[in-house]
């Protein structure tokens, strides 16, 4: 297991003074059985608000939900929280063919927040995609498990996809960063989930965290680490689900920080809700994750 102390800071400013607001925060780290353990943590809220309360959605992310109250000019929240994390270790392929995998989908009853039934079909931020569903069957021909046709496609989407700040904004659909070839890791992550369904595999998109490593010889810069996206795939029964990040060619693990998971970025953004305003508004986030001792 490897022991993080993991802050996430996020600020807005204001061009004139807010109106009231409601606004929900997915940001806190998972509790995995086996994976991951949220040993602690702390979220502070300035100015204060009105009002907090915390729940956990269907999808089993916890959520901080606040009432915000009028006249803010700005807003700075701050995570800071201590979370342990599996290291990733070699498992054998215990899933069956791409071909099989619809038999057992039809055998599997439980339609509880982890059921890959809620992950087949397509969702409101990703819809049937022709481009990407041509793509995934290519890149997935010669696979010959589940396990293999999601790293295949995975591998593939990221040797065509060249990831850029840049080019796509939050609410830029996937087919049109798949058409781009560019994008972020939301924009990977939810081509690579369109691709998986349109094969007949059930994928979630997962929100969470990625520690970074400088280069050899480099300082390691603080807020460098990020907000991240990954895919997590049915793989079968025995199998059950792997996660796969599209952006970086590969398994999720140890340095992948999950915060949740849902049908598409819609489900488990880390900031929605509602604020009133009248002018401009500018924000920015930075996330700083460290090792400690264990």
């Amino acid at each position: 297991m490897t022991l993080y102390a993991l802050r996430l800071a996020i600020h807005y400013d204001f061009a004139r003074p807010t109106g009231a607001g409601r606004q929900l925060f997915r940001i806190l780290p998972a509790e995995t059985p086996g994976v991951q353990r949220l040993i602690q943590s702390r979220v502070i809220l300035a100015p204060a608000p009105a009002e907090r309360l915390e729940f956990t959605d269907f999808f089993g992310t916890r959520v901080i939900e606040v009432a915000m109250p009028p006249g803010l000019t700005r807003l700075d929240l701050v995570l800071e929280a201590e979370v342990e994390r599996a290291r990733a270790e070699p498992e054998l392929d215990m899933s069956p063919r791409v071909a099989a995998l619809a038999a057992e989908l039809a055998d599997w009853r439980d339609i509880g927040p982890a059921s890959p039934h809620h992950f087949r079909a397509p969702s409101r931020r990703i819809p049937p995609m022709a481009a990407v569903a041509s793509f995934a069957a290519a890149a997935t021909r010669g696979a010959r498990t589940v396990q293999e046709a999601v790293i295949a496609l995975g591998e593939a989407l990221h040797d065509h996809m060249t990831f850029d700040a840049k080019a796509t904004e939050v609410d830029t659909s996937p087919a049109h960063a798949f058409a781009l070839r560019r994008g972020v890791c939301q924009d990977f992550a939810q081509i690579m989930v369109g691709g998986l369904r349109s094969l007949g595999i059930p994928a979630a998109y997962v929100a969470g965290y990625l520690r970074t490593r400088p280069p050899p010889g480099k300082p390691r810069l603080v807020g460098a680490d990020a907000m991240h996206a990954w895919v997590r795939a049915w793989a079968g029964a025995k199998a059950g689900w792997i996660d796969y990040d599209p952006t970086n060619a590969c398994r999720a693990g140890a340095d992948h920080i999950d915060v949740g998971f849902g049908r598409d970025y819609g489900d488990v953004a880390p900031v929605t809700g509602m604020l009133r305003l009248d002018g401009s508004q500018a924000g920015s986030h930075s996330v700083d994750i460290v090792e400690s001792v264990g």
